[in-house]
């Protein structure tokens, strides 16, 4: 679709939104539709509200006479969403500003949030807000991509075969920064090398336009998978940047090892884009996580590390190891574990290896999270859900203990912390 009826008159910035709640004097509506919600509905509200345009894909129920007052202003298209996903590319090409991808099974979000907090010492840099990473959260960002703004980092998530070659064709990245691979998602990748081939495909979309890697250099999935890009596409051109696993600078506030390799890519991307080291450094050290993620805190009971946003295979066994290293024998350490989702056929196996894993480390004092716990050999206590588990302690709290909460964002951990 020509979108220049857009970009002429909004040469600075656009103002999208899919939301009818959030219209804004002049901004455009893009009617999605899912599972339990049809934007479409919503159009002619949307237009009353001040939006310039409602981008619809089915016809609006609308009286005669709205229809001859908003003719002009209803814009009809075949599917609203990848309409969506057309605007963005064209705005992120109109602007023609730096982009960097980055994707990864573990990581991605922190090392965004890193990127843009050691960038931002030398660039006016937009990025990704939240975990806005996927088909309609990528153009989104890019929509609110400004002419003032002189780089971008747009995070890129998958769960299913492709996700990622439909993201990057979208943001068109010229950097691009995969984390890791590991275990997530299984459910809609089928298998680990599921998983590998939609990362890799990051490092295609880079082969194929003469991009710039960034790679960790100490992890060998992601060298081989960089080689067989590389061999995928004879003309490939790109240029790599290494860097390696590094340990974790004094002074930062994120808690786990596993939080080392993060840190030195946002240091090894900083000095390419001509951030000092120290400053990169006094960056990183200033970055406060958030979201629970990483995140040491210290209650009037119990010393905690917080990492439940989100928990896969990988994640789960790089946190339980952390941890493992950072206890001592003054305080006891709990480890309070939600199960793990999206795992499909390999979920039971997946559980039953941390089980394992617990056992080997002679962990004393865990809880378990979720259903998924009760086809393993647990021998420690399980609870169904979270409710169940804060209402246990509510009437038999824990004091005095230095605590991991661990878990798949879906099984709502973080509303322990009331009573911890």
């Amino acid at each position: 679709m020509d979108w220049n009826f857009l970009i002429k008159s909004n040469t600075d910035f656009l103002c999208v939104t899919t939301d009818s709640r959030n219209i804004t004097p002049g901004c455009v509506f893009f009617a999605l539709k899912g599972e339990r919600f049809n934007g479409n509905l919503f159009a002619t509200q949307a237009i009353e509200k001040g939006a310039a345009y409602a981008i619809v894909d089915e016809e609006i129920p609308a009286t005669c006479s709205q229809k001859r007052e908003y003719k002009g202003q209803i814009v009809r298209v075949d599917n609203s969403l990848l309409a969506l996903q057309d605007l963005a590319r064209t705005w992120r090409q109109h602007l023609n500003k730096p982009v960097i991808g980055i994707t990864g099974t573990n990581g991605k979000t922190t090392t965004k949030e890193l990127l843009a907090a050691v960038l931002s010492r030398k660039y006016n840099v937009h990025y990704t807000q939240g975990n806005l990473n996927n088909a309609i959260g990528v153009p989104l960002t890019l929509l609110q991509l400004r002419r003032e703004h002189e780089l971008a980092i747009v995070e890129m998530g998958a769960s299913h075969p492709g996700d990622i070659n439909e993201l990057v064709e979208i943001a068109c990245p010229n950097y691009g920064l995969i984390t890791n691979v590991g275990e997530a998602h299984l459910e809609g990748f089928g298998s680990p090398e599921g998983v590998k081939q939609t990362k890799k495909e990051l490092y295609d979309y880079l082969c194929q336009h003469n991009g710039t890697v960034f790679l960790n250099e100490d992890n060998p999935s992601l060298r081989q998978m960089l080689e067989d890009a590389k061999q995928q596409f004879a003309s490939c051109s790109l240029s790599v940047v290494g860097y390696r696993r590094g340990v974790l600078p004094e002074g930062v506030q994120l808690v786990g090892g596993y939080n080392a390799e993060n840190v030195s890519a946002a240091i090894c991307v900083g000095g390419y884009f001509g951030v000092s080291h120290e400053e990169a450094l006094e960056a990183v050290r200033s970055y406060k996580p958030s979201n629970n993620r990483s995140q040491a805190m210290q209650t009037k009971k119990n010393r905690l590390v917080v990492d439940a946003y989100n928990a896969n295979p990988t994640s789960m066994q790089a946190a339980i190891e952390s941890f493992t290293t950072i206890t001592d024998d003054k305080t006891p350490a709990v480890y309070i574990l939600g199960a793990m989702r999206e795992l499909g056929v390999h979920s039971k196996l997946a559980h039953q290896n941390i089980v394992n894993m617990l056992a080997e480390r002679k962990a004393e004092e865990v809880i378990l999270v979720g259903k998924e716990w009760r086809d393993t050999t647990a021998p420690y206590i399980i609870y169904d859900d979270t409710q169940s588990l804060y209402d246990a302690l509510q009437k038999e709290p824990l004091e005095g203990k230095h605590i991991l909460l661990k878990g798949s964002h879906s099984v709502g951990l973080e509303k322990l912390l009331e009573v911890l």
